[in-house]
């Protein structure tokens, strides 16, 4: 019976919605992350009879043909890229991103990252880079004699040193944008990858047009709203549960209309 089928894939499309929603809340406190959700589209149609095609001989035509479709699938799970809540931290080397853009991140192999999580630290040589050691790029290097750190909102990094009024510059962050930031890579460590669905980067100094501004001594927050993730959850059972039964009630049928044939 197709109703078998059908079902058993109503079921496992919810099994990765289930997987998602319960991705979006493990991560409910992780930094400048963005939730995702599930797309799903209906599976290919048996049409028994077409709609427009000729009902007899005196020509009228079918108004309202027969189809029967195979199901439901998972065709793709976007990242939702809006602004999280902004929250103080008191921390020189934490910066938000109020608006559009990412951080350029150098990896170890030489790629471009790009991250949201503006929770930086100085390494021993006192190089800005994330929490997993990876340089930010451009490199900014902080004196190690330096009595404090400003990050402007356009992005200027400078250091008050000894002996000095007027603070050095040291560096300038800039951020990047792309056509279709959805169709960026995770690779897990708050970072992003570009692909061909996403376009190359295109970079800029923070505040410029089209592009948001920097906040020292702030974070982002995780974009995920707890009361949606639950509700996605409680009705993503619900259509497992309703799928279930129908697998159930398609095979009592079966087994009904098998002992009345053996009858």
């Amino acid at each position: 019976m197709r109703a078998l089928y059908t079902a058993s894939t109503g079921m496992m499309a919810q099994e990765m919605n289930v997987q998602v929603i319960s991705n979006n809340v493990a991560n409910m406190r992780t930094t400048g992350f963005k939730r995702q959700r599930v797309h799903f589209e209906d599976l290919l149609y048996e049409t028994q009879k077409r709609a427009g095609s000729p009902a007899s001989d005196q020509g009228t035509i079918i108004p309202v043909g027969i189809s029967i479709g195979s199901g439901v699938k998972t065709v793709a799970t976007p990242r939702l890229m809006g602004q999280g809540n902004v929250t103080p931290t008191e921390k020189s080397y934490d910066i938000a991103i109020r608006g559009e853009g990412l951080f350029r991140i150098l990896m170890p192999d030489g790629r471009t990252a790009y991250t949201r999580d503006g929770s930086f630290e100085l390494d021993a040589d006192g190089r800005l880079v994330t929490m997993e050691g990876n340089l930010v790029d451009p490199g900014i290097t902080v004196p190690n004699n330096a009595k404090s750190v400003s990050i402007s909102a356009q992005g200027v990094v400078s250091a008050t040193l000894p002996g000095q009024v007027a603070p050095q510059q040291l560096g300038q962050i800039q951020l990047a944008r792309f056509v279709n930031k959805t169709g960026l890579e995770s690779i897990g460590d708050n970072l992003f990858v570009e692909t061909a669905g996403s376009g190359p980067a295109l970079t800029a100094n923070p505040g410029a047009e089209g592009y948001g501004s920097l906040q020292q001594g702030y974070l982002e927050e995780a974009n995920v709203n707890a009361v949606t993730e639950i509700a996605s959850l409680i009705a993503a059972q619900r259509a497992y549960e309703m799928n279930a039964k129908v697998i159930s009630a398609a095979d009592q049928m079966m087994n009904a209309t098998s002992q009345a044939f053996r009858g």
